[in-house]
């Protein structure tokens, strides 16, 4: 989840484009001669494991970690006026840890995520951060363009599992993330022009094959009035309105559209995000692993390859950690 607040944005224009706002400081190109912080979809970015030139996950740390710099962790809605509070800029996490404490993403409970802090950055370092951000916070400066937030939920194997089986499938477990980003949005940043007609706007990418979400979103928010305003093959869309438990009015749209990360920056922001996070908490998986085996070829963690690991390491894998580790869907 990433979320901006952009200044110059009226109720009823077109979507910002924050690639063309930030372009001073931002562009999809990961190849860029200027050196400007590449987001894009996050498949794109990453490169592959046996990239000997540069790290695999080059692009995706710098422009995460660009972004948490000028991010505004403490920012508060003063509902009542519809204001932000500047605060300090948080320092680039120096571990793993630090990193995961910082958007909200808690270690998973199984054992193969545990262990010592790992040293962050990896593939650049945090003086190198220093200067991207401080390009960054000028060209956003200059467009009102803030970030509130980032987020991202690490859902372990034995919570994927007990959600798919109380539900009986996989999209459970997506839609239980998703429904506590947009309670997030909603708690913090739902009030913000409610009373005139505005209010924030959540853009989603489709989930899997569904097309539908007015039944979703009516369960996740009892009470609240949910209404679909536009429905094709590409995108859903719908309009909330409610009440929080504040008392004060809400009024959330939401669009889910079909890959949106190629649209918005802000969803790209958030693939990249989820990435970053995925392969940081394999690099504990394979440490974890390669502690016990030593000669263990490491996994990405993906179903072909995920086989051919359990294949090799069944020697000091138990039937019960292979059953605790094998999702259900």
């Amino acid at each position: 989840m990433s979320v901006f607040h952009v200044e110059e944005w009226a109720e009823g224009a077109a979507a910002p484009d924050l690639w063309k706002q930030l372009s001073p400081a931002v562009c999809r190109d990961a190849g860029d001669k200027r050196r400007r912080i590449a987001v894009d979809d996050s498949k794109k970015l990453k490169l592959s494991n046996s990239s000997v030139s540069k790290h695999p996950l080059t692009h995706l740390e710098r422009g995460i970690l660009t972004f948490l710099s000028v991010m505004e962790p403490a920012a508060v809605v003063a509902v009542g006026a519809g204001e932000l509070r500047e605060t300090d800029h948080l320092p680039c996490p120096g571990t793993d840890i630090s990193f995961f404490q910082r958007v909200g993403a808690g270690v998973p409970a199984e054992a193969w995520y545990a262990g010592e802090p790992i040293p962050w950055p990896l593939a650049t370092s945090a003086d190198a951060v220093g200067i991207g951000a401080n390009t960054l916070r000028i060209a956003m400066e200059q467009a009102g363009v803030r970030l509130l937030d980032l987020k991202c939920q690490a859902m372990g194997e034995g919570t994927f599992n007990e959600l798919v089986q109380a539900a009986g499938t996989k999209a459970a477990a997506t839609e239980a993330a998703l429904v506590e980003h947009m309670w997030s949005i909603w708690d913090r940043w739902g009030a913000i022009g409610a009373e005139s007609g505005g209010g924030v706007r959540v853009i989603c990418d489709r989930q899997g094959g569904r097309a539908y979400y007015a039944e979703m979103i009516s369960k996740a928010f009892p009470g609240v009035e949910v209404a679909e305003t536009h429905h094709s093959e590409t995108q859903s869309r719908y309009e909330m309105r409610g009440v929080g438990d504040d008392g004060l009015a809400r009024h959330m749209h939401v669009l889910f559209l079909v890959e949106s990360e190629r649209q918005h920056l802000p969803v790209a922001l958030a693939s990249m995000l989820a990435k970053l996070t995925r392969e940081s908490m394999m690099a504990r998986f394979n440490r974890y692993w390669c502690g016990r085996l030593p000669e263990l070829k490491p996994t990405a963690g993906y179903r072909g390859d995920g086989w051919r690991w359990l294949e090799e390491a069944k020697g000091v894998v138990s039937a019960g950690e292979r059953a605790a580790m094998i999702r259900r869907a």
